[in-house]
This record gives C-alpha cells, structure tokens and sequence, in this order.
C-alpha cells in the first residue's frame, strides 16, 4: 500500500491542492455552487490535504471555533482508509492544541463514518446546499 502523507498548513500554503479536492467533490460530484464552497474561514482556518505520493487525493479544515469543516476524498480513493486517517489526524491536532471539542455538520449518509470517530449526534436533520446533514460533536475529557 502507498504510503499517505498529510500537510497541514494555512490556505496560503495549502489552497491550490485543497481547492482541486473540493472542486472536484463538492461542485462537481454534489453539484454545490461555487458560492457556497468558498467563503472567508479558509483564510483562517488550518487546512490539512493528504497526498498519495504527489498527487492531493483529500482534504479538511479546522476552524477557530473548533468546527471541521469541508471533508473529502476523491472518488478514486474512497473505501482505502483515507478519510479516517485524515481525522484522526485533525482529532491529534484538536488535542495537541487542547480544544475542549470538536464538532461537524455531517452529511446523513456520513454519519457511521464520523460516528466511528466518536462523534454524536446533536439535533435533528437540516438542509445544506439541499443535502441532508445533522450536527455532531465529539467531546475531549480534560485531564
């Protein structure tokens, strides 16, 4: 198996091979507007791209407010593992700066994945982007 690599870094840094993910998974694949992609916490946020060899294969990004945000892997490498190698990566982050938690707004048919994280469930189901997701939030016990 290819060994995976993630970055993390600035938008700065990191927004060409983060933006090629995203075009790809949300504008095309979930037909999300680009108007609703792109907004103002990517100049904040940190952002973290997973590369198999060379090529950005996924991305994500942590918000100041504890928020993850904008998951995705390409189609090309679903089912290998890469989606929770990327938020295990980010939940070390989270502990490392010693956020109390982390929390998401899940796409439905996502909910296992970030459940098997240790994500819960909060509140009901909502539209976004005319997707439906539901809030999930996964607490730190402090020391």
């Amino acid at each position: 198996m290819t060994p995976f690599t993630i970055r993390t870094g600035s938008w700065d840094e990191l927004q060409n091979d983060a933006k090629l993910i995203r075009e790809q998974v949300f504008i095309q694949e979930q037909q999300i507007t680009a108007a609703d992609e792109w907004d103002e916490e990517d100049a904040v946020s940190l952002h973290f791209v997973v590369y198999d060899q060379d090529q950005p294969i996924a991305t994500a990004r942590l918000l100041q407010n504890n928020s993850v945000g904008r998951v995705a892997v390409l189609k090309s490498h679903r089912g290998l593992g890469i989606g929770k190698l990327l938020m295990q990566q980010i939940i070390q982050q989270a502990k490392h700066e010693q956020r109390e938690f982390l929390k998401l707004s899940s796409q439905v048919h996502a909910m296992q994945f970030y459940a098997a994280l240790g994500f819960n469930v909060e509140g009901e189901q909502y539209l976004d982007c005319a997707i439906p997701h539901i809030d999930m939030r996964l607490l730190f016990r402090s020391a």
